[in-house]
C-alpha cells in the first residue's frame, strides 16, 4: 500500500501532492514501482494534528481520487474517518476505505453495501496495561459488529495503530507480536513507515532518513504474519516483504 498525502501538513510529505497532476504521477511512480494499492488522505493525522471539517477533506481529495480511479490500474483506498467523505470516495470509485478511529457505526452503514474493503485501525493507547491482548479484543468486537451490519470477514484488515496514542514500547510489541493480534480469516495491515518509532531506536533522524528502520520494523511484521505493508518508499518495501516471503515460505 502506497501512500499519496494530500495534505500540507502531513509529517513527511505534506505539501508535495496537493495539486491533482503531482498526485496522479506520484500514484502511477508508486504504481510502476509495484504498488497493490494507492491510500489517499486528505488529512494529517500526525501527533497533535487538528482535524479538518469533511467538507474541506473532501475538497482537497476529491479530484485526487477520481484522477488515480481512471489513470492508475491498481485500487484505490481513501482514509478518512469521515462517512460522508467515504461515501463520495466510494461513489468516486475507490475500493477500500481506511478509518483510522475504528470504524464506527455510522462509517459501518456507510460502506456496509457497497462491497469496499475496510481497514479498521486501533485508534488508542493500552487501557490496562496489555496492549496485545488489548488489541485483540478490539479487533474481535469490530468484526462482530461489522458481520452484524452486513460487512462480510472477507472485506475486513485489520491494524494495530502503530503511532496512535501508544508508548514505544507497545508500538514494538505490535510490531514484534503480529501474530498475538491477527484474527484468523481477517488480512493485517502493519503502517510504521517512518514513523516516530522507527526514528527512537536510531538516534531520531529526520523522517526521509527512516527507511531502514522503515525496512525492518515491517519486515518483522511481515515474518509474524503481517498480510500489507503501508509504505513511503515502495520499491524498498516490495523488496524486502518479498524477502520476508521467502523466508516463510523455506522450510
Amino acid at each position: 500500500m502506497g501512500i499519496l498525502n494530500v495534505t500540507p501538513d502531513s509529517f513527511s510529505d505534506g505539501g508535495k501532492y496537493l495539486d491533482p497532476e503531482k498526485a496522479l504521477a506520484r500514484a502511477l511512480e508508486m504504481e510502476k514501482q509495484g504498488a497493490d494499492i494507492i491510500d489517499i488522505g486528505g488529512q494529517s493525522t500526525r501527533p497533535g494534528y487538528e482535524a479538518i471539517p469533511r467538507e474541506k477533506e473532501w475538497e482537497r481529495i476529491g479530484r485526487v481520487v477520481e484522477a488515480v480511479v481512471k489513470g492508475a490500474g491498481i485500487a484505490v483506498s481513501v482514509d478518512t474517518f469521515y462517512p460522508w467523505v467515504a461515501e463520495r470516495a466510494l461513489a468516486a470509485g475507490a475500493d477500500i476505505i481506511n478509518d483510522v478511529s475504528g470504524f464506527g457505526e455510522d462509517m459501518l452503514r456507510a460502506v456496509a453495501g457497497s462491497g469496499c474493503g475496510c481497514v479498521i485501525m486501533h485508534p488508542c493507547g493500552a487501557k490496562q496495561g496489555d496492549i496485545l491482548s488489548e488489541v485483540k479484543a478490539f479487533f474481535e468486537e469490530r468484526l462482530e459488529r461489522a458481520q452484524q451490519m452486513g460487512v462480510a470477514q472477507e472485506r475486513v484488515c485489520f491494524d494495530p495503530g502503530v503511532g496512535f496514542g501508544k508508548t514505544y514500547e507497545d508500538n514494538l510489541r505490535l510490531i514484534a507480536h503480529v501474530e498475538r493480534a491477527k484474527l484468523p480469516g481477517t488480512a493485517y495491515l502493519m503502517a510504521a513507515s517512518r514513523k516516530r518509532v522507527t526514528g527512537m531506536p536510531c538516534g531520531n533522524p529526520p523522517f526521509e532518513e527512516r527507511l531502514a528502520a522503515t525496512l525492518a520494523a515491517h519486515t518483522a511484521a511481515v515474518l509474524g504474519g503481517a498480510d500489507m505493508v503501508r509504505a513511503h518508499d515502495v520499491k524498498e518495501a516490495l523488496q524486502a516483504a518479498r524477502m520476508a516471503d521467502a523466508l516463510k515460505a523455506i522450510d
